[in-house]
């Protein structure tokens, strides 16, 4: 049996008639750039998430860019960063100016509370929580952490549509949250796509400014802006998407729970989940100490897993002019060794996701 990693087409044959319809709409209406599908898309999200705020940009990295960019950090300032997560998260600080400062992970894949306080300067301006593969941070301690020491809190929630933290969502505990819509996600597009939740009102009028050249009023432009604006066409697609959110999220935590209890082998980790969390399982993040065999292994058989993430932020080549040596992020750099992704979508058959836990208990 062939088993991918993930087919996107299985969602979009799902609901087909509603793509399609969308697409049709916006082809037909003639207008292609922030027009009506962008604001009932960033309306529906916005309410969703209960925020004041959302604006629809070209990506996961811009939304954070952005988000940076509206709260004024720049050149001398630094961001705490969790070193596991992907690349984006620490170039959206780069790229304005300011310094990526890495911290470790927990053993939830998230960024590790206790070593955040010891990594905090007079230059600190903010924390990036990333809730990474689709299970939450420990919120609480993190927003305790920031106003103690007068920090923005900006939610790094690419991989976490719709997850819960005791009971709230992702996205709404910090000063704003950023989303990815790429094709793979809870919520996603047919390309490139993001948005920026947020309820301070300044902070929103400054990012409606910056997504569209640093400009209120066609041709005059008072701050330097960049041009970020997710199309009509994306707008109408993602719309799609985040109309069937629930179904997709209770589809792959069915995955899940199937993968937890069927599972046995004792070579394999299962993913730790937090008390009081709703993980979306954007990815199922197994260890493995011998994880290159155990790939494959699966390969031999059909399966097709992933790696998330083979190398983190701080021995990126891209960072290496900070001089972290191997060694300083142990748990991070732990699971760039030993972590493998399962396959886990919506639309999966069962047979598949039967034949995945049947080959992975025969791993020796």
């Amino acid at each position: 049996m062939n088993v991918p990693f993930c087919v996107l087409g299985r969602q979009f044959e799902k609901y087909k008639d509603e793509y399609e319809a969308a697409a049709l709409r916006v082809l037909r209406s003639g207008w292609y750039v922030l027009g009506k599908e962008l604001q009932n898309f960033e309306q529906a999200f916005a309410q969703f998430h209960s925020a004041n705020h959302c604006f629809g940009v070209g990506n996961g990295l811009d939304a954070l860019r952005l988000s940076l960019m509206a709260f004024g950090i720049g050149v001398g300032d630094e961001v705490i960063v969790q070193t596991n997560t992907y690349i984006a998260t620490a170039l959206a600080v780069s790229q304005c100016g300011a310094t990526p400062v890495f911290v470790d992970a927990d053993k939830y894949f998230c960024i590790d509370n206790d070593k955040i306080e010891p990594a905090i300067t007079p230059h600190t301006k903010a924390i990036i929580p990333v809730h990474l593969y689709g299970q939450p941070c420990d919120m609480e301690k993190i927003i305790k952490i920031a106003k103690k020491h007068n920090l923005y809190v900006i939610e790094d929630c690419a991989q976490a549509h719709g997850a819960r933290y005791k009971g709230k969502l992702a996205g709404t505990f910090g000063d704003a949250a950023c989303f990815s819509f790429y094709p793979t996600k809870p919520v996603g597009a047919l390309g490139d796509a993001g948005a920026i939740i947020v309820n301070d009102h300044t902070a929103a009028e400054k990012i409606s400014m910056l997504r569209n050249y640093g400009s209120k009023i066609k041709y005059r432009h008072e701050i330097l802006g960049m041009n970020s604006r997710m199309d009509e066409i994306q707008a109408a697609l993602t719309s799609v998407s985040l109309a069937h959110i629930a179904e997709g999220n209770n589809e792959r935590a069915a995955i899940a729970n199937r993968y937890i209890r069927g599972i046995k082998n004792p070579k394999i980790k299962l993913p730790n989940v937090r008390p009081y969390c709703d993980h979306v399982w954007h990815v199922f993040a197994v260890l493995c100490d011998e994880r290159d065999r155990l790939y494959a292994f699966l390969e031999s058989n059909g399966i097709h897993a992933q790696i998330h993430y083979p190398i983190p932020c701080h021995l990126s080549e891209c960072y290496s002019d900070l001089g972290i040596k191997k060694g300083a992020m142990p748990h991070s750099e732990m699971y760039a060794n030993r972590e493998l992704s399962l396959p886990i979508y919506v639309g999966m058959p069962n047979e598949e996701i039967d034949y995945v836990i049947d080959i992975i208990n025969r791993f020796e």
